[in-house]
């Protein structure tokens, strides 16, 4: 399988690379960058030098589109919607890590994003790619759009509980936290060391661009879903989110009981782990595409409280991606994306 990453120089791009070079059947992976077209991939990553010595290839669409088996989209948003529709000409399938495609309102996309939406005709293709949920069409599917890495955590959290009509669906609210990495690789003020170091920040409150992604996929679950209380943070490590939900339940239950609806949903799912006892933390799920999951439930209050952890680039962007073309290429979904947690 030859692959494509277009954007291989921001921290989703050079997981991909760390991932794919552990695939069994990619045979070549290219990067491309409309920005630092020509020069080397170590000029921007040194610790690459006798790993990884590709070029970096100015864009064409042609021969991304025709040229190769899979292209990865791991651009600032924008580039995906410019691209896709030259690029679901040829024969690749494609993945977009950007978001471009993920909401399919286009006026709900421009007030959350501030852009312009993407032809509706392609996000009206584009499968949306929460693996552990929705295998069959992304199987089918020729352009997939990869879930936020906030997202991911929080789907993967709440789904059984939502699927299973348990939870107050007005009542859900989401407290995330997040490493420096998921701002991006940009350096601004909130991640300067010295502003985050030793210190932990709100940002976004009731505007965070995840929040309608969100939303449209728990309504697609559950008729019952509304708006939701979203609050991120960032905190100062490099890579992790944790993403904490509390929501009301719709009878009386135990922790048990919700413990066995959560092993059942995700038994046939290798890489969301289900855990016995004790909450997990992201160091636990460290370089993995592992999300861990443990709850518990609240007599006195009748709230269930839900704990998940992912690494943001692995779970959250890289990895998932890897794991969509597994199931549109008939792959073992665990290839390539074997990598123990790196502890501690």
């Amino acid at each position: 399988m030859k692959v494509a990453i277009v954007g291989a120089t921001g921290y989703g791009g050079i997981e991909l690379i760390r991932l794919l070079r552990q695939h069994r059947h990619v045979t070549e992976i290219s990067v491309f960058s409309s920005t630092q077209a020509e020069a080397p991939l170590t000029e921007t990553y040194p610790h690459l030098q006798d790993v990884y010595k590709g070029i970096l290839q100015p864009l064409d669409t042609e021969k991304l589109a025709n040229e190769y088996d899979v292209v990865f989209l791991s651009a600032p948003p924008g580039v995906a919607a410019t691209l896709a529709g030259d690029l679901l000409k040829g024969t690749a399938s494609i993945v977009d890590l950007s978001g471009d495609f993920r909401i399919k309102e286009p006026s709900v996309y421009e007030a959350w994003y501030g852009r312009e939406a993407a032809d509706a005709t392609i996000t009206g293709q584009a499968v949306y790619g929460l693996s552990e949920w929705n295998e069959e069409t992304i199987k089918k599917a020729k352009i997939v759009a990869n879930p936020g890495c906030y997202p991911t955590a929080i789907l993967l959290g709440l789904a059984p509980a939502v699927k299973n009509n348990g939870i107050d669906m007005t009542s859900v609210i989401i407290d995330a936290k997040t490493g420096t990495t998921g701002a991006g690789k940009n350096p601004s003020p909130m991640t300067h060391f010295s502003e985050l170091n030793e210190s932990m920040k709100i940002y976004k409150v009731n505007e965070h661009k995840h929040t309608p992604e969100i939303e449209q996929q728990l309504f697609e679950w559950n008729e019952d879903a509304g708006a939701v209380t979203f609050t991120p943070h960032l905190v100062p490590m490099s890579r992790g989110i944790m993403a904490t939900m509390y929501a009301t339940c719709t009878s009386d239950s135990s922790a048990k009981a919700w413990l066995d609806v959560y092993k059942a949903a995700y038994e046939a799912h290798p890489f969301v782990r289900v855990r016995e006892n004790g909450f997990p933390a992201t160091k636990e799920v460290y370089g993995s595409n592992y999300c861990d999951i443990f709850l518990d439930y609240d007599a006195r209050t009748n709230r269930l409280t839900i704990v998940s952890v992912i690494d943001n680039l692995v779970k959250g962007a890289a990895g998932q991606a890897i794991q969509n073309v597994n199931l549109m290429k008939a792959f073992k979904k665990t290839e390539g994306l074997e990598s123990f947690p790196i502890y501690p």
